[in-house]
């Protein structure tokens, strides 16, 4: 038996041999650890538990000498240390906003309980062959019918978001309007998930007067107390609260704080048999299938069903569906009772979330490998007493992560400071709770991209070093490393430029928006909408219609300057939109183009200042000019009136008149859709809409004079107003913090490149301070010593300039596809955003170069 035994201690790199050689033995040697092998009849065998032990100790001691190693040289190196934490930090802060944001937005609806088999009915409306209205609602019966005829359908549930009849609370003398309400049928808490806090779903099926509040709604009723078993006065009828549910979660399409049962809108005879025909889309109808079904099969046969009931051999109306967490992308339909976002803005962030941590990350990957030089003679001496590269790797692998994790700590400090307004920037409530799973899931990945991204590439080349090239003073880095550093510097100022750039062109585009809007000053410009029960003919039963006494009374207010009233309730985002009903001379039998129906009086065309192109306006008090019509200039073109238009035969839903003008196209929806055909008339006794223009100044006293009158006339209905603005602002808030993320998202990266490019600039000028001291001592100026430290610097960002123009120009244009009016890129965005890198650049580097300028040459030059 021949024993043979080699031993060494990885954590000092050497080696020691006894016995018979290795390479005798023919065994391979290892590292770290201790080997006892013995040969006994011709085979070789290992005490396996010993080696095993021997080698666990072995890598904790690595790993204790590797933490304490890397500890030294973060307080050696203090600058470059706080540089690269202070710019991981801000890096992983943001990447861990824009990772929050857009895991939920992918993660909407995915709470619920076999998401993946809830789909939501989808109507496919065709109006002509041009032109089809998608629409998320269904009849109410089809539902009860794909339950009953198929049997991959395992239940199905009804919902109707009460977005134009908003409920009227009572409760303790005030009147109070619910925003968000729904009713829903007594599948609903069954198919989906809500965690109830008080109550249960049970009781809510069993009373038609009952009511579901969330825990805020609870709150903003009864107070911090139990409400259930409490009563609310909702409209005309008492409803007694039957369950208290937690608050929806930030990724929840079902924004409501109370639901309603739906048997008790059907107890109304005149509205049951409405809602109970197959002509009538009122209601969202949800479907959970089998997961061996197809859900394309499924929809086939629900089309056919509807046909079937509709007694249409051939029904042009088709329906589809959509899944639970495929809703929020949906951006095809008409209108829409929940909020929607948009797959594509959600993808970018995603890149660019990315993109902020790869821009911290250079940082520390230029200033390691830039100082690399500084710890050759470290490398070459443990090489030449044996560690191996493996070890090496592992010990500069350990410091990047240790500098990740302190940069870890401050992310969670910085992200819970910062997070009320990254709240207030996104329009969202996310919490941050240790408890979280999702924390930690997007800081571990945030953790465990920024150690490979710091670690990998200056671990491989400080573990490279060749000992004897080191010792003969050959420079190991070479201009290879020299031109990878050069490079990952305009990679970070051009991604910083791309930024900027795209938030100029942004700017513009809100602009261009707001001047286009700019006929009329939208804050002078109050809406009242006066409810659809206080003008019909069954309330006013031989009364004065209340729409009358509320305009003269209005009128006669010193602080209002005009009324005029309206249909569709704004006049900044006109949602109504009808096909046939109308003709006119040349139109095909199967031409029925959407058009937008107007129904105002004498006073529109002056108070948001509406301009003729031809003909003229309606004719105060005129009774020939309520069957006339004035058009658009869009309408014109897409209707194809015969020349001269003045005078054309008009059709509009029955009343037949004639053309008597045109205006020039006003934008009466979002911009991100073209202007359609507009028709107006002349027919206020339909309109409900009241657009109210204060006199400059006087906004509180015709609030209050508006108030007043409101409370004299109405005195069980709350009084409401908006201002026009405030709907704009409504209407373009998601392309507004898109701008303003992209706007706090480029300060940052580019603050983050100017640490970078300081810590660069730092090292260059401690590296050449020999050399700045000999020129200032042969004559060399203060400004030629700045310029001679900053031009290689600007030249960099001026190369960035080049490359991120067409990269920004690109990427806006596809950004701006969205819109159906927008601005031309120009040449003038380009210069703005590279001269302003440009300028910070030099700043930055400006401020080491003139250090190293101004000081003392003989404290450069004195031998040490």
């Amino acid at each position: 038996m021949v024993d043979v035994r080699r031993g060494g201690t990885g954590s000092r790199g050497d080696c020691a041999v006894h016995g018979k050689l290795a390479s005798d033995t023919g065994s391979n040697s290892q590292s770290g650890g201790f080997v006892e092998e013995r040969i006994v009849n011709g085979k070789r065998r290992k005490k396996n538990k010993e080696y095993g032990q021997i080698r666990l100790l072995s890598y904790q001691k690595m790993l204790q000498n590797h933490l304490k190693t890397a500890w030294r040289n973060l307080l050696r190196y203090r600058t470059t240390t706080l540089i690269n934490i202070s710019g991981l930090v801000i890096g992983m802060t943001a990447a861990f906003f824009v990772f929050l944001w857009v895991k939920n937005e992918y993660a909407y609806n995915g709470y619920h309980q076999d998401v993946e088999r809830v789909y939501r009915l989808k109507t496919y409306l065709t109006i002509d062959k041009d032109n089809t209205w998608i629409w998320e609602n269904s009849p109410y019966l089809l539902g009860e019918e794909a339950k009953k005829q198929l049997p991959e359908v395992e239940a199905q549930t009804r919902m109707r978001a009460m977005r134009f009849d908003m409920p009227t609370i009572t409760i303790n003398g005030q009147r109070l309007k619910e925003k968000a309400a729904a009713q829903v049928d007594d599948q609903w808490f069954s198919l989906f998930n809500y965690d109830f806090s008080e109550g249960s779903p049970r009781a809510f099926n069993s009373q038609l007067h009952s009511v579901i509040l969330t825990e805020s709604g609870a709150r903003r009723y009864f107070g911090n107390g139990p409400a259930l078993g409490k009563t609310l006065r909702i409209d005309s009828a008492d409803y007694q609260v039957q369950g208290v549910i937690k608050d929806y979660p930030t990724n929840s399409s079902f924004r409501y704080d109370m639901y309603l049962p739906i048997a008790a809108r059907l107890a109304d005879p005149k509205t049951s048999q409405g809602d109970m025909g197959w002509g009538n889309f009122r209601y969202l109808t949800f479907i959970k299938i089998d997961p061996a079904a197809d859900p394309t099969h499924i929809a086939r046969q629900l089309q056919d069903i509807l046909a079937f009931h509709r007694n249409k051999e051939k029904d042009d109306t088709r329906i589809g569906l959509v899944g639970l967490k495929d809703m929020h992308f949906e951006n095809d339909l008409q209108s829409s009772s929940f909020p929607h976002g948009n797959r594509k803005t959600a993808g970018a962030f995603m890149v660019l979330g990315g993109i902020l941590l790869a821009i911290a990350c250079i940082n520390y990957i230029n200033l390691t490998t830039a100082r690399a030089s500084l710890r050759a003679k470290e490398v070459g001496i443990k090489k030449i007493v044996g560690a191996s590269r493996p070890y090496l790797l592992t010990q500069f692998a350990v410091e990047a992560f240790m500098t990740s994790c302190l940069a870890l700590c401050g992310t969670l400090l910085l992200s819970w400071i910062g997070l009320p307004f990254f709240n207030q920037l996104v329009d969202n409530h996310f919490t941050i709770s240790l408890s979280d799973a999702t924390l930690w899931q997007i800081l571990g990945v945030t953790l465990f991209a920024s150690t490979l991204l710091t670690g990998v590439y200056p671990a491989l080349l400080l573990s490279s070093f060749q000992p004897a090239a080191i010792f003969r003073g050959k420079n190991m880095l070479g201009m290879q490393d020299s031109a990878l550093r050069k490079l990952l510097v305009v990679v970070q100022f051009t991604i910083s430029i791309a930024l900027i750039i795209g938030t100029v062109v942004i700017y513009r585009q809100m602009q261009y928006i707001q001047s286009t809007h700019a006929s009329y000053d939208h804050s002078q410009v109050m809406t009242l909408n006066v409810h659809w029960q206080y003008w019909t003919a069954d309330f006013r039963a031989g009364r004065s219609d209340i729409r009358d006494v509320l305009r003269q009374k209005l009128a006669a207010e010193s602080s209002v300057e005009r009324i005029s009233v309206i249909n569709g309730g704004s006049v900044v985002n006109m949602s109504n939109n009808a096909s046939g009903g109308f003709d006119w001379e040349g139109r095909a039998a199967d031409f029925n183009p959407p058009i937008a129906p107007f129904e105002v009086d004498t006073n529109f065309k002056a108070l948001v200042n509406l301009q003729l192109v031809e003909g003229r306006w309606f004719t105060p008090h005129s009774q020939a000019d309520e069957q006339n019509v004035v058009i658009n200039e869009t309408a014109v073109r897409e209707l194809g009136i015969r020349q001269p238009v003045i005078g054309q035969r008009f059709v509009n839903r029955g009343d037949t008149g004639v053309i008597i003008g045109v205006v020039q196209d006003f934008v009466y929806k979002s911009m991100h859709e073209p202007i359609g055909s507009a028709v107006l008339s002349n027919n206020p006794g339909h309109s409900s809409t009241f657009l109210v223009r204060i006199a400059a100044g006087r906004h509180m006293e015709a609030l209050k004079a508006a108030e007043r009158i409101w409370k004299e006339l109405m005195p069980d209905v709350p009084f409401e107003y908006q201002f026009a603005d405030e709907e704009f602002e409504a209407l373009y808030r998601a392309d507004r913090k898109a701008a303003s993320l992209i706007l706090v998202f480029s300060l940052l990266a580019i603050f983050v490149a100017c640490l970078g490019l300081y810590g660069l600039a730092a090292f260059n000028t401690e590296r050449r301070h020999k050399e700045i001291g000999i020129r200032k001592v042969l004559g060399a100026s203060i400004t030629g010593v700045v310029r001679l430290l900053s031009t290689d610097f600007v030249k960099l960002v001026f190369i960035a300039v080049v490359i991120a123009s067409p990269i920004a120009w690109w990427a806006m244009n596809k950004w701006l596809e969205d819109f159906a009016y927008r601005i031309d890129i120009q040449w003038w965005m380009f210069a703005v955003a590279g001269l302003a890198a440009v300028v910070i650049a030099l700043l930055t580097v400006s401020w080491q170069a003139i250090r190293a300028a101004t000081a003392n040459p003989v404290d450069s030059l004195r031998d040490e």
